[in-house]
């Protein structure tokens, strides 16, 4: 079991990990298409505020809207609320932000009518953002980091979630493991091209292969 969380920690992780690698690329990626940043007003549909305060890169303002309750102490530039980002309350819609950022969230939202009123928010939000997301058809799943886990009946997930070491948050109950397997629906490139059809998608390769996709729309309004 020690080396299997080792493993775990090796590829996702520890600091110097391939899943730490990737995300110190995509921060860049992302400070480099949005290089006023430090001047910009961001909403953050899903994130935490624990990810900003690790950011390398700071923006002027950021609000952080997530179902979970955030920290009590909160750094004077983060604004954090318990919302759904596809219910958003009035008063976050109206607030006006330059920018949208979300990362790997769209595939937890559950469903497509529910994926396509997050899409909504996000275009009505701001005139530009980043929303990231886990490509459906990379071998390996992110969240479970099993081969092919995606692909097989909901049962076969399920049994497997509850006995394999490598999940972020292990569970031997049968019905929290079924919970947690079909709240992840992974999208396809063709599925983000169709709640984001003005954005750029961009791809992040892990391989040679795609391990992620992003829709970014960083013109300036």
């Amino acid at each position: 079991m020690s080396r299997l969380n080792a493993l775990r920690s090796r590829f996702v992780d520890a600091p110097d990990s391939l899943g730490a690698k990737a995300r110190a690329r995509r921060w860049n990626w992302f400070a480099q298409r949005f290089p006023d940043l430090s001047e910009m007003s961001v909403i953050d549909l899903g994130g935490t505020v624990g990810a900003w305060m690790r950011a390398p890169v700071r923006p002027a303002r950021v609000r952080v809207v997530n179902l979970e309750q955030p920290p009590a102490d909160l750094p004077g530039w983060i604004q954090a609320d318990v919302a759904d980002a596809c219910e958003l309350p009035k008063d976050i819609v109206a607030e006006g932000y330059d920018l949208v950022f979300s990362n790997a969230v769209i595939e937890h939202v559950g469903g497509h009518l529910r994926r396509q009123r997050f899409a909504d928010a996000v275009h009505e939000l701001a005139d530009r953002h980043w929303v990231q997301t886990p490509y459906r058809y990379f071998p390996v799943e992110p969240h479970f980091l099993f081969p092919g886990f995606q692909y097989l009946p909901i049962a076969a997930r399920t049994a497997l979630l509850r006995r394999w070491p490598l999940v972020h948050t292990p569970t031997s109950d049968r019905e929290a493991a079924r919970n947690i397997v079909m709240e992840v629906e992974l999208l396809s490139i063709t599925e983000m091209r169709h709640y984001f059809p003005s954005s750029e998608i961009r791809f992040e390769r892990l391989g040679g292969l795609v391990k992620s996709v992003i829709a970014v729309d960083a013109k300036a309004p």
